[in-house]
Protein backbone atom coordinates (compact mmCIF):
# COMPACT_ATOMS: atom_id res chain seq x y z
CA UNK A 1 0.00 0.00 0.00
CA UNK A 2 2.32 2.62 -1.25
CA UNK A 3 0.90 6.74 -1.80
CA UNK A 4 -2.42 6.53 0.17
CA UNK A 5 -2.88 10.57 0.22
CA UNK A 6 -1.86 13.71 -0.56
CA UNK A 7 -0.38 14.33 3.27
CA UNK A 8 1.48 10.92 2.99
CA UNK A 9 3.67 11.00 -0.27
CA UNK A 10 5.96 14.23 0.07
CA UNK A 11 6.69 13.52 3.71
CA UNK A 12 7.32 9.57 3.13
CA UNK A 13 10.19 11.03 0.67
CA UNK A 14 11.77 13.19 3.17
CA UNK A 15 11.54 10.35 5.83
CA UNK A 16 13.15 7.89 3.20
CA UNK A 17 16.03 10.08 1.77
CA UNK A 18 17.27 12.26 4.54
CA UNK A 19 18.49 11.39 8.21
CA UNK A 20 15.54 12.07 10.68
CA UNK A 21 15.30 10.96 14.27
CA UNK A 22 12.53 11.27 16.64
CA UNK A 23 13.02 10.43 20.07
CA UNK A 24 10.86 9.95 22.86
CA UNK A 25 10.15 13.38 22.72
CA UNK A 26 8.96 15.55 20.18
CA UNK A 27 10.29 19.48 20.06
CA UNK A 28 7.19 20.39 22.13
CA UNK A 29 7.67 18.17 24.57
CA UNK A 30 9.48 20.40 26.90
CA UNK A 31 6.23 22.42 27.08
CA UNK A 32 4.03 19.68 27.08
CA UNK A 33 5.87 18.54 30.60
CA UNK A 34 4.68 22.13 31.74
CA UNK A 35 0.83 21.94 30.24
CA UNK A 36 -0.05 18.36 29.70
CA UNK A 37 -3.10 17.76 27.58
CA UNK A 38 -2.30 14.51 27.51
CA UNK A 39 -2.92 11.15 29.70
CA UNK A 40 -1.27 7.69 29.12
CA UNK A 41 -2.35 4.21 30.33
CA UNK A 42 -0.07 1.58 31.01
CA UNK A 43 -1.05 -0.39 27.72
CA UNK A 44 -0.25 2.71 25.88
CA UNK A 45 -3.73 4.17 24.94
CA UNK A 46 -3.25 7.95 25.08
CA UNK A 47 -6.42 10.43 25.11
CA UNK A 48 -6.26 14.09 25.13
CA UNK A 49 -7.72 15.60 27.86
CA UNK A 50 -11.10 18.28 26.61
CA UNK A 51 -11.12 19.79 29.81
CA UNK A 52 -7.82 20.72 30.11
CA UNK A 53 -7.13 21.54 26.18
CA UNK A 54 -9.99 23.96 26.79
CA UNK A 55 -8.38 26.06 29.25
CA UNK A 56 -4.95 25.85 27.53
CA UNK A 57 -6.18 26.80 24.67
CA UNK A 58 -8.03 29.72 26.32
CA UNK A 59 -5.10 31.63 27.24
CA UNK A 60 -3.11 31.11 24.19
CA UNK A 61 -3.23 33.63 20.83
CA UNK A 62 -5.87 33.12 17.51
CA UNK A 63 -3.57 33.45 14.69
CA UNK A 64 -4.29 33.80 11.63
CA UNK A 65 -4.66 30.45 9.25
CA UNK A 66 -3.67 30.28 5.41
CA UNK A 67 -5.58 27.92 3.43
CA UNK A 68 -2.81 25.45 3.51
CA UNK A 69 -3.16 25.38 7.51
CA UNK A 70 -7.28 25.57 7.38
CA UNK A 71 -7.37 22.31 5.06
CA UNK A 72 -5.10 20.46 7.08
CA UNK A 73 -7.26 21.02 10.57
CA UNK A 74 -10.35 19.69 8.26
CA UNK A 75 -8.23 16.77 7.02
CA UNK A 76 -6.76 15.91 10.33
CA UNK A 77 -10.36 15.76 11.66
CA UNK A 78 -11.44 13.07 9.29
CA UNK A 79 -8.06 11.25 9.57
CA UNK A 80 -8.58 10.82 13.61
CA UNK A 81 -12.13 9.93 12.98
CA UNK A 82 -10.96 6.94 10.57
CA UNK A 83 -8.52 5.73 13.39
CA UNK A 84 -11.45 5.62 15.87
CA UNK A 85 -13.62 4.05 12.71
CA UNK A 86 -11.24 1.21 12.06
CA UNK A 87 -10.44 0.21 15.91
CA UNK A 88 -14.17 -0.17 16.93
CA UNK A 89 -14.72 -2.34 13.58
CA UNK A 90 -11.90 -4.34 14.48
CA UNK A 91 -12.34 -4.57 17.99
CA UNK A 92 -16.21 -5.75 17.32
CA UNK A 93 -14.97 -7.89 14.51
CA UNK A 94 -11.87 -9.71 17.18
CA UNK A 95 -12.70 -8.48 20.14
CA UNK A 96 -9.27 -7.53 20.97
CA UNK A 97 -8.91 -5.21 24.11
CA UNK A 98 -6.14 -3.34 22.47
CA UNK A 99 -8.62 -1.78 19.54
CA UNK A 100 -11.14 -1.05 21.90
CA UNK A 101 -8.51 0.84 24.21
CA UNK A 102 -7.14 2.99 21.65
CA UNK A 103 -10.37 4.00 19.95
CA UNK A 104 -11.10 5.30 23.01
CA UNK A 105 -8.17 7.24 23.27
CA UNK A 106 -8.79 8.25 19.18
CA UNK A 107 -12.13 9.56 19.67
CA UNK A 108 -10.47 11.96 22.28
CA UNK A 109 -8.07 13.06 19.40
CA UNK A 110 -11.11 13.58 17.08
CA UNK A 111 -12.79 15.51 19.85
CA UNK A 112 -9.59 17.73 20.34
CA UNK A 113 -9.52 18.40 16.31
CA UNK A 114 -13.08 18.96 16.63
CA UNK A 115 -12.42 21.83 19.12
CA UNK A 116 -9.77 23.62 16.92
CA UNK A 117 -12.51 23.83 14.01
CA UNK A 118 -14.51 25.69 16.61
CA UNK A 119 -12.01 27.40 17.51
CA UNK A 120 -11.21 28.95 14.21
CA UNK A 121 -14.71 29.03 12.71
CA UNK A 122 -14.11 26.11 9.90
CA UNK A 123 -16.65 23.66 8.87
CA UNK A 124 -16.54 20.34 10.22
CA UNK A 125 -16.43 17.57 7.39
CA UNK A 126 -17.54 15.07 9.54
CA UNK A 127 -20.34 16.20 11.32
CA UNK A 128 -23.22 13.43 11.95
CA UNK A 129 -21.62 11.22 8.80
CA UNK A 130 -21.31 7.40 9.97
CA UNK A 131 -19.02 5.03 11.06
CA UNK A 132 -16.80 4.59 8.25
CA UNK A 133 -18.26 7.28 5.89
CA UNK A 134 -15.31 10.26 4.94
CA UNK A 135 -16.03 13.47 2.63
CA UNK A 136 -12.26 12.71 2.10
CA UNK A 137 -11.87 10.40 -0.89
CA UNK A 138 -9.00 9.63 -0.31
CA UNK A 139 -9.54 8.84 3.47
CA UNK A 140 -12.31 6.95 2.18
CA UNK A 141 -10.33 4.17 0.19
CA UNK A 142 -7.85 3.67 2.88
CA UNK A 143 -10.53 2.89 5.23
CA UNK A 144 -12.35 0.48 2.65
CA UNK A 145 -8.56 -0.96 1.85
CA UNK A 146 -7.79 -1.38 5.64
CA UNK A 147 -10.95 -2.82 7.42
CA UNK A 148 -10.81 -5.50 4.31
CA UNK A 149 -7.30 -5.77 4.92
CA UNK A 150 -8.33 -6.53 8.93
CA UNK A 151 -11.37 -8.95 8.37
CA UNK A 152 -8.39 -11.67 7.63
CA UNK A 153 -7.22 -12.79 10.82
CA UNK A 154 -5.86 -11.13 13.88
CA UNK A 155 -2.95 -10.90 13.14
CA UNK A 156 -3.97 -8.29 9.78
CA UNK A 157 -5.80 -6.46 11.90
CA UNK A 158 -2.89 -5.74 14.07
CA UNK A 159 -0.94 -5.09 11.28
CA UNK A 160 -3.48 -2.62 10.38
CA UNK A 161 -3.53 -1.12 13.49
CA UNK A 162 0.48 0.03 13.22
CA UNK A 163 -0.14 1.02 9.48
CA UNK A 164 -2.64 3.89 11.04
CA UNK A 165 0.03 5.18 13.15
CA UNK A 166 2.68 5.28 10.97
CA UNK A 167 0.28 7.31 8.64
CA UNK A 168 -0.81 9.11 11.47
CA UNK A 169 2.27 10.18 12.48
CA UNK A 170 4.01 11.07 9.12
CA UNK A 171 1.09 13.36 8.26
CA UNK A 172 0.90 14.57 11.49
CA UNK A 173 4.74 15.68 11.31
CA UNK A 174 4.39 17.40 7.44
CA UNK A 175 1.33 19.87 9.12
CA UNK A 176 3.64 20.52 12.52
CA UNK A 177 6.19 21.11 9.76
CA UNK A 178 3.93 23.44 7.65
CA UNK A 179 2.75 25.81 10.51
CA UNK A 180 3.77 29.54 10.97
CA UNK A 181 2.69 30.35 14.49
CA UNK A 182 -0.14 28.74 16.07
CA UNK A 183 0.94 27.66 19.30
CA UNK A 184 -2.44 26.05 20.11
CA UNK A 185 -2.69 24.09 16.71
CA UNK A 186 1.07 22.99 17.24
CA UNK A 187 0.40 21.80 20.56
CA UNK A 188 -2.49 19.66 19.70
CA UNK A 189 -0.53 18.35 17.25
CA UNK A 190 2.35 17.09 19.19
CA UNK A 191 -0.10 15.72 21.52
CA UNK A 192 -1.57 13.46 18.53
CA UNK A 193 1.80 12.87 18.03
CA UNK A 194 2.84 11.75 21.21
CA UNK A 195 -0.53 9.40 21.23
CA UNK A 196 0.12 7.59 17.53
CA UNK A 197 4.03 6.89 18.53
CA UNK A 198 2.30 5.23 21.79
CA UNK A 199 -0.48 3.54 19.55
CA UNK A 200 2.29 2.25 17.28
CA UNK A 201 4.52 0.89 20.48
CA UNK A 202 1.10 -0.95 21.35
CA UNK A 203 0.45 -2.83 18.30
CA UNK A 204 3.98 -3.94 17.68
CA UNK A 205 3.83 -5.13 21.24
CA UNK A 206 0.75 -7.17 20.59
CA UNK A 207 2.18 -8.80 17.12
CA UNK A 208 5.13 -9.58 18.93
CA UNK A 209 3.35 -11.15 21.91
CA UNK A 210 1.79 -13.22 19.22
CA UNK A 211 5.30 -13.98 17.71
CA UNK A 212 4.74 -11.41 14.80
CA UNK A 213 7.54 -9.20 13.70
CA UNK A 214 6.35 -5.65 12.49
CA UNK A 215 8.42 -4.33 9.46
CA UNK A 216 7.32 -0.34 9.10
CA UNK A 217 5.17 0.49 6.02
CA UNK A 218 6.19 3.82 5.88
CA UNK A 219 8.40 5.20 8.02
CA UNK A 220 12.01 4.48 7.53
CA UNK A 221 13.83 2.07 9.87
CA UNK A 222 15.41 4.20 11.41
CA UNK A 223 12.76 6.48 12.85
CA UNK A 224 10.79 3.18 13.40
CA UNK A 225 13.60 2.10 15.65
CA UNK A 226 13.60 5.41 17.36
CA UNK A 227 10.45 5.25 18.59
CA UNK A 228 10.05 1.53 19.59
CA UNK A 229 13.64 1.80 21.26
CA UNK A 230 11.84 4.44 23.67
CA UNK A 231 9.37 3.74 26.20
CA UNK A 232 5.60 4.84 25.91
CA UNK A 233 5.44 8.83 26.57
Amino acid sequence: MKNLHRFTKPLLIIFLTLPFYITGCSSSDSDDEEISITATDDDGSTSVDDVVLTDVLDALPLDGLSSAESDGLVFMREEEKLAYDVYIYLFDLWGSKVFDNIANSELTHTDAMLTLLVRYNITDPVGSNAAGVFVDTSLQDLYDTLTAQGTASLIDALIVGAIIEEVDIIDIQALVDALEGNEDIALVYESLLKGSRNHLRAFVSNLENKGEIYQPQYLSQEVYDAIMNADFE
